[in-house]
């Protein structure tokens, strides 16, 4: 599965280690995710969806309907 925030868009990004010489390799940074259930009540069920925890504070301000159709106008998630 990927590493993309359904709700956000939040995915890997690519950084740099730095050393104490200054010497550079690539790292890769991970969004925090969590895989969690939401009930919906409008269609009386519940949703999994992959969120980073930015995201659930998405849901907790918006609402889940309101997130979850901005979501699907961004582009991404298909359908819930």
């Amino acid at each position: 599965m990927a590493q993309v925030c359904q709700i956000t868009g939040k995915k890997v990004m690519v950084g740099n280690n730095v050393s104490h010489s200054k010497r550079r390799t690539k790292r890769k940074f991970y969004p925090n995710l969590f895989d969690k259930r939401f009930y919906l009540p409008e269609e009386d069920r519940w949703i999994k969806l992959r969120v980073s925890a930015a995201g659930i504070r998405t849901i907790n301000k918006k609402g889940l309907k309101n997130a979850l159709n901005e979501a699907v106008e961004k582009g991404f998630i298909k359908k819930y």
